[in-house]
């Protein structure tokens, strides 16, 4: 991660889980995983140098973290971050970080999206064994998976397959490919980030295998009394990175839209294109067996420009320009990502979306 800061007269410490922290340690909240005390950490370390503060980490158990039943049954992703959202307005954490793909879509009252540090990669990743890609997996292959639409995704490409559901931290899932399962699909920034890179065998392209909204890039959330507030304002404008924060609030802005929970099959990819943000979504059958996809773009930076989003969908070439927009919200660089989201997502439900997946789930 590069961190942009002034430069500080010292370099704060970051205390790790268990370890006494002095007085006045900035406190991060993060889950317990292996995956979310690495990823927190790293941003911790650039709230140390951005602020010369001593930074410590606070491990929040989560509902998600205690259960192993399917994240539909236990109420979605949101399981993942009521806990630390909890600790953040109780006082026990003043900032917390979250993978940005586990946030429920809508508005968390007393809370406020401080940065989203620099995306990792958002691809999906085939893990399988002897090293095998998707192509080469023999017929009936089983392979495990716990999202909707990584399975969509798989039986589109290879409709023989088994696929079966899967949860747990990565190491247990990984460990499945010894016992009963022939592959399984994580996402890559996971495996990345806790050094199990060589565990993948493939990485599916992201042009015809759109990603969970949001997937490799972080969230980190603090009270929102406290959002322009010193040593909390220069940490959060170190580790904002412009380009991740708006294509994943865009990616989101299209979830949201589509009222589209952990259950529904939906995939979305925004990247900076020349002078533009483009992003590209899909919804599936929750069989594989048909999907809709629709292109959006609008210019970039997200400055206030008065031209419309475009909306492009695979099956014709034409490009359709929205209203032009007045209101002050133009203006407001997060407003104007999650409306290309909103834009894409009312395209795809004109064209029957919701006859393909269960949507209105909410998330």
């Amino acid at each position: 991660m590069t961190i942009q800061h002034p430069t500080t007269p010292t370099h704060g410490r970051v205390f790790g889980v268990g370890e006494a922290a002095p007085a006045g340690a900035i406190r991060v909240g993060t889950r317990g995983s292996t995956l979310a005390v690495t990823q927190t950490t790293t941003v911790a370390e650039g709230i140390a140098e951005a602020t010369g503060r001593d930074v410590a980490l606070v491990v929040v158990r989560t509902q998600g973290d205690a259960s192993s039943a399917p994240l539909a049954q236990l109420g979605g992703t949101g399981v993942f971050v009521s806990a630390l959202r909890d600790a953040l307005l109780a006082g026990t954490c003043d900032m917390i970080v979250h993978s940005i793909k586990d946030l429920p879509t809508g508005p968390c009252p007393g809370i406020a999206l401080g940065a989203v540090p620099p995306r990792a990669d958002p691809r999906d990743a085939l893990c399988a064994r002897d090293g095998l890609t998707l192509s080469q997996l023999p017929t009936g292959a089983r392979v495990g998976t716990g999202s909707p639409r990584r399975a969509a995704q798989l039986l589109a490409r290879r409709p023989d397959l088994v696929v079966t559901g899967l949860r747990g931290n990565v190491d247990t899932r990984l460990a499945r490919l010894e016992q009963d399962l022939d592959a399984i699909v994580l996402a890559a920034a996971g495996l990345d980030r806790i050094g199990r890179a060589s565990a993948v065998s493939e990485r599916f392209p992201l042009e015809s295998t759109p990603p969970a909204p949001g997937q490799g890039a972080l969230a980190v959330e603090v009270r929102d009394a406290e959002l322009g507030l010193s040593p909390y304002a220069e940490a959060l404008a170190a580790l904002d990175d412009a380009p991740s924060r708006a294509c994943s609030l865009a990616e989101r802005g299209l979830l949201a839209a589509l009222e589209a929970g952990c259950a529904a099959p939906v995939g979305a990819w925004a990247r900076i294109v020349g002078d533009r943000i483009v992003l590209r979504a899909a919804v599936y059958r929750v069989d594989g067996s048909s999907a809709l996809t629709v292109e959006a773009a609008r210019p970039w930076p997200l400055t206030g420009s008065r031209a419309g989003d475009e909306t492009s969908t695979d099956e014709s070439s034409a490009v359709a320009s929205s209203a032009v927009e007045s209101s002050a919200d133009e203006f407001n660089a997060d407003e104007l990502a999650a409306r290309l989201g909103r834009n894409a997502a009312a395209d795809l439900l004109d064209r029957g979306a919701a006859d393909l997946a269960p949507l209105g789930a909410g998330s």
